[in-house]
């Protein structure tokens, strides 16, 4: 594995600015957003919408990570993510979420998740993931992808690779009258051929008009996940995969989760609906 030091802190920028024209969602300026208690199940007006917030979160990922070069700060990285959904009309939904700082995740190297971009400097050999999300029109879509910055290791390229084709295996177990669990067993099983951890404590979850509406996606075969799939349910799949321990230490920022044997980790996301005969993914740029 690439021998670079372990991340450290980096320095705030100021708080960026939406215009007062872009609707907020409800949670913001509030220390927590108010339980969801609506169908996780949406109608095709809705799920139409989470097309348009999905297709916005899936261009403001593909335009940050554009940037992703050794010497650009993650700071940066938000920066344009940040003015591509404003410039669309769209609120970043992690913009004032429980208080998160940004408008943007990355989790660079052991960062398994929730990475507050700041003034870190990208190095080459760097493995950084970008989690986006952007709501519009009273609906939320979000994503997120692992990329390379400069000349990766071969382990750490490969944890990418197998992570992204996790995702996809998962996608491609989900069908009506199929409990959630077997996305779980998907994703682990196939994490278990190379050695990775699979973690469990951060999952994938419902979405619509709520950011995280209560449903829960594990990422690893867990029994009780016996929630059945039904057409126009809306849900995110992200698999995060380590290369050592799945069990994770906390930044003092409460935010910022790395992997407890700091080894690299590696994450990919799509929100999705189920359809009559699989799924759709509506985080498509």
């Amino acid at each position: 594995m690439s021998g670079q030091s372990l991340l450290v802190p980096g320095e705030l920028s100021p708080t960026r600015s939406v215009p007062g024209s872009i609707p907020r969602p409800e949670y913001v300026g509030k220390p927590a957003p108010t339980p969801y208690t609506g169908p996780e199940v949406q109608d095709s007006d809705t799920i139409e919408r989470m097309r348009i917030a999905g297709r916005i979160a899936a261009q403001a990922m593909e335009e940050a990570a554009k940037h992703i070069a050794p010497g650009v700060t993650t700071d940066e990285l938000d920066r344009v993510a940040h003015e591509f959904m404003c410039d669309h009309g769209a609120y970043p939904s992690t913009l004032g979420y429980r208080g998160f700082p940004k408008s943007l995740c990355s989790s660079v190297n052991e960062v398994i998740c929730h990475g507050i971009p700041d003034s870190t400097v990208l190095r080459d050999g760097d493995i950084v993931n970008l989690d986006v999300t952007a709501y519009i029109d009273g609906v939320h879509g979000d994503n997120n992808a692992t990329y390379l910055c400069g000349d990766v290791d071969e382990e750490s390229r490969l944890l990418v690779e197998r992570t992204r084709e996790s995702l996809n295996r998962a996608i491609k177990a989900v069908k009506p009258g199929r409990q959630v669990n077997v996305i779980g067993r998907v994703i682990e099983s196939y994490a278990k051929r190379f050695g990775y951890g699979v973690v469990r404590d951060f999952t994938g979850h419902g979405i619509n008009s709520s950011f995280h509406s209560g449903l829960i996606i594990p990422h690893y075969d867990a029994a009780h996940a016996t929630t059945v799939m039904q057409p126009g349910m809306t849900f995110t799949i992200e698999p995060m995969l380590t290369l050592g321990t799945y069990e994770y230490d906390m930044w003092d920022d409460g935010w910022t989760v790395v992997t407890k044997d700091r080894k690299r980790t590696a994450q990919f996301e799509h929100t999705l609906v189920v359809t009559d005969s699989g799924a759709e993914i509506l985080t498509l740029p």
